[in-house]
């Protein structure tokens, strides 16, 4: 086959087979991977020969839904020639039911470019029911390749507190999620996420925290100015304004986990203890509900609701507290997207305060010392892809500090008691 006909740095197709057990699934991933000179088999017809597996790390996919596993897959596939993988991909079905397995066993394979050898890896689709189903690490443990690291990738809600999902993170090197994906607030998850990285050696990548680096560096940048730099030590108050789609911005209504990792990432980094975990603010329309309010136009009153007003939390630096408030605000943003953060601080009488937003490509910045604008800068700053969010995350090895960090504060800012009632 031509070089042109390969689609250089497009996955090709070069085996396919089905199985329903797992000596079944083992068996297909010998065939193979056999012989130097096998001919590919799709579907039981011969095709090109097949290069050298080249696995660097095995990926075990936890996917609830069906459209979840494909996107997932698809998204793993396009990394074939940077990051090829034994990708595992898990979906369960009908828990109630008998047990079963299906499962079909592929490998792509890519050139990435004209002067470059062909890589291959497996990917292992498996959909299970009843007793299977409820057993991911059985599923997953025996089909790893043993000596490469092992990163769970888990789209939708992670299951972090069931035995199930903390027996197969027992035998992996990091878990991939997305915390703005999670329902409600999704801020009790963050906690119970934040306990599994204080007790295990797991590293955790959240694409949420990693989608907000244009910002920490925009924000970063602020104090790399001498003349703002004395004003770190005195932040005393972190506003950050989010997208909701409800009408009320009613408490848990929307993903609060991408504003409040602006705060712990903030807090980390500058040393700040939580003082009074987040609460919704005090206002005459809440816990009440929502009031109407009159707009005082037409034949009568037309009414709407009275959006909250958001959120409040205390930190300190030992010396003085710093005020933080998290409120929502209509946009036709997705749910739960930073829309600005504002930071003010004050030393020795004078005031510094910031503003930082994003849109598009960029992310805009605003600096006022003592009401006098200081500072206006304009980043080019391109949102990453999902892609590119986990291509990152596999190629960290242990624990990122910063990260870390970020976590462990955010979800000191819930507090224990979040989500009581």
């Amino acid at each position: 086959m031509a070089i042109d006909e390969l689609r250089i740095g497009e996955p090709i197709l070069r085996w396919s087979a089905r199985a329903h057990s797992i000596a079944e699934i083992e068996t297909e991933l010998a065939r193979i991977w056999a012989g130097q000179d096998l001919t590919a088999s799709i579907d039981g017809e011969p095709g090109r020969h097949i290069a050298a597996r080249t696995s660097v790390l095995n990926l075990i996919v936890v996917a609830r839904r069906p459209e979840i596993a494909e996107r997932s897959a698809a998204t793993m596939q396009s990394l074939t020639g940077r990051h090829p993988s034994r990708t595992i991909v898990i979906q369960s079905a009908d828990p109630d039911g008998p047990s079963w397995l299906d499962a079909r066993v592929e490998a792509h394979c890519m050139v990435p470019r004209e002067d470059a050898p062909e890589t291959c890896a497996e990917t292992i689709h498996i959909t299970c029911g009843g007793e299977a189903g409820r057993h991911l690490s059985a599923i997953a443990t025996p089909l790893v390749v043993h000596d490469l690291p092992v990163a769970v990738w888990w789209p939708g809600e992670p299951l972090l507190t069931r035995q199930p999902a903390r027996e197969l993170l027992e035998g992996a090197d990091r878990l991939i999620v997305d915390g703005s994906t999670w329902s409600g607030d999704g801020l009790t998850r963050l906690r119970e996420m934040a306990e599994v990285a204080d007790t295990t050696t797991l590293a955790v990548s959240d694409f949420a925290l990693e989608r907000q680096a244009r910002w920490r560096e925009a924000i970063a940048s602020i104090f790399d100015d001498r003349d703002f730099l004395p004003y770190e030590r005195y932040l005393r108050r972190v506003a950050v304004t989010y997208s909701t789609h409800d009408d009320t911005g009613a408490p848990g209504s929307t993903n609060l986990v991408k504003p409040l990792y602006h705060v712990g990432w903030l807090a980390s980094r500058l040393g700040l203890s939580v003082v009074k975990p987040l609460a919704p603010v005090a206002d005459r329309h809440w816990p009440g509900g929502p009031q109407a309010r009159s707009t005082g136009r037409g034949r009568g009153p037309a009414q709407r609701p009275v959006m909250s007003r958001g959120h409040t939390a205390t930190l300190s630096d030992g010396r003085a507290e710093v005020s933080v408030v998290v409120r929502p605000i209509a946009s036709n943003s997705p749910p739960g997207t930073t829309l600005r953060v504002e930071l003010l601080a004050e030393r020795r009488g004078s005031e510094l305060r910031a503003d930082v937003t994003a849109e598009a490509e960029f992310v805009n910045v605003r600096v006022w010392q003592d009401g006098v604008e200081a500072m206006e800068r304009h980043f080019r700053a391109p949102r990453r892809k999902e892609v590119e969010l986990l291509a990152e995350a596999i190629e960290s090895t242990g624990r990122d500090f910063v990260a870390t960090g970020a976590l462990r504060s955010a979800a000191a800012l819930v507090g224990p008691h979040w989500g009581a009632a």
